[in-house]
């Protein structure tokens, strides 16, 4: 329907689905474009561009809700998902916390957060900087291969309507850039390492050297690992690992398991599941976020909140159906595509900086673990048990020692986030972010 605005589109079809017999009804449209690079020793291996866009419609009567979508976008078409999704609301069984926002709940104001970079990158400026990251990166003496560079950008504009009154539109963007090589030979043994950049702005990436140059760094570092003696030493997470933690800690919180009772923490609302003084922010409107949004995916306000406070849980990620589970109210948190019901899910997240400096942190442990890479998914999200493959470095009088691999650090994630101490050293580089961490007595299991 060429020459309609999304939010027109949108309102046309929740008055479309009202006249059909909905009692009420919200629609999304969301539309993506994307452009992508690969290359690996010096040849392009991918170009890519593609583009979509999708409709999803949501019709409620009564307590029972139906969701459809659709990538056409005629007059007819839009006619068929409207009757498809009366009829299935029709039909299907009643979800008694279902139901869209009360107008006094809907967000009126929508803060200029700058997280649409209006520049395009061509092909070719891509290419120049998967070049120059990959040439960077084997340029480090001892690197031997390559798994080559990748660079993204993409940009997704998306567009609410529903029939309490709200409506909204908005564009993001984000870019990307990686690299990954190989050093050392199959008689020494080979390692293989990696860095990268996202950020909201093209111009806001880490240089193509520098993360080229950082990538073989770390691969020709971890040469010579070795496994170690399992024993329960202090365990140093870096940066680019301790977000892991936080990650996992946003899961735990997430209303919809905290509903179903399918998470380690679901008691422990008010509680310190963190030592004193550790703050963990869920900021929403930081500029330049690449999880910030200005509303959330059901037209709740969103804001910054301090999710752990002096290491205190102080609340829920909460989307409307689970805060109406637990008698609670929405805190903003709903994401959503057009196919599927709203979820609650993080902003951009972060455990805020500690006082010492990693180095500090090292420096009186006479024997621990480093790590800068983990493998594996094993993190229970009913119990907090926690066991993954770790690579690093191991600790020894306070300086790092050698490269290890092939061990496996395990815990459990209650008595991790307890015995929790952060550096000082944050920087807010992904959505979820932490400072080094460093937390005692942690099980490494080597040889």
């Amino acid at each position: 329907m060429p020459g309609i605005l999304p939010l027109d589109l949108l309102s046309d079809l929740v008055a479309d689905a009202r006249k059909a017999g909905a009692e009420a009804a919200d629609a999304v449209l969301i539309d993506s474009a994307s452009l992508s690079v690969g290359m690996r020793l010096g040849a392009l291996e991918r170009l890519e561009r593609a583009e979509s866009g999708d409709v999803g419609l949501r019709v409620l009567i009564g307590k029972h809700q139906a969701f459809v979508s659709s990538s056409d976008r005629s007059k007819a078409a839009l006619g068929q998902l409207v009757e498809r999704a009366v009829a299935m609301a029709r039909s299907i069984p009643e979800d008694p916390y279902c139901g869209l926002a009360e107008p006094g709940e809907l967000a009126t104001s929508f803060p200029d957060l700058d997280v649409c970079d209006p520049h395009e990158p061509s092909a070719e400026q891509l290419i120049d900087m998967v070049r120059s990251a990959e040439d960077a990166a084997r340029s480090v003496n001892g690197v031997t291969n390559s798994e080559g560079a990748e660079a993204g950008w993409g940009r997704s504009g998306v567009a609410i309507v529903a029939s309490n009154g709200f409506s909204h539109a908005y564009s993001v963007t984000s870019s990307s850039l990686s690299v990954s090589v190989l050093a050392g030979t199959n008689a020494q043994g080979m390692e293989r390492d990696y860095d990268y950049s996202s950020a909201v702005f093209l111009a806001d990436l880490r240089a193509p050297e520098e993360i080229g140059h950082e990538a073989g760094r770390r691969a020709v570092h971890r040469l010579g690992a070795r496994k170690v003696a399992t024993k329960q030493v202090p365990v140093i997470f870096d940066p680019r690992v301790a977000r892991g933690l936080v990650s996992s800690l946003a899961g735990a919180i997430n209303g919809s398991g905290v509903a179903r009772g399918t998470s380690f923490l679901k008691d422990k609302l008010g509680q310190a599941i963190f030592p004193r003084g550790i703050r963990i922010m869920d900021d929403p409107h930081r500029r330049r976020g690449l999880r910030s949004r200005p509303c959330d995916g059901e037209g709740i306000a969103t804001q910054p909140r301090a999710i752990v406070e002096d290491g205190v849980l102080t609340t829920w990620l909460l989307d409307l159906r689970s805060a109406r589970q637990l008698g609670m109210r929405s805190t903003g948190h709903a994401s959503r595509g057009t196919s599927s019901p709203p979820s609650p899910s993080a902003s951009n997240f972060y455990l805020e900086a500690g006082h010492i400096t990693p180095s500090e942190m090292i420096h009186d442990i006479s024997e621990g673990f480093y790590i800068t890479d983990l493998s594996g998914q094993g993190v229970n999200g009913v119990t907090g048990d926690y066991s993954r493959g770790a690579s690093g470095f191991w600790i020894k009088g306070g300086e790092l020692a050698f490269a290890v691999n092939e061990v496996t650090v395990a815990g459990n994630l209650k008595e991790m986030f307890l015995n929790l101490t952060p550096a000082n050293d944050l920087t807010l580089r992904h959505g979820i972010d932490s400072p080094t961490l460093r937390i005692d007595g942690l099980m490494v299991a080597g040889r």
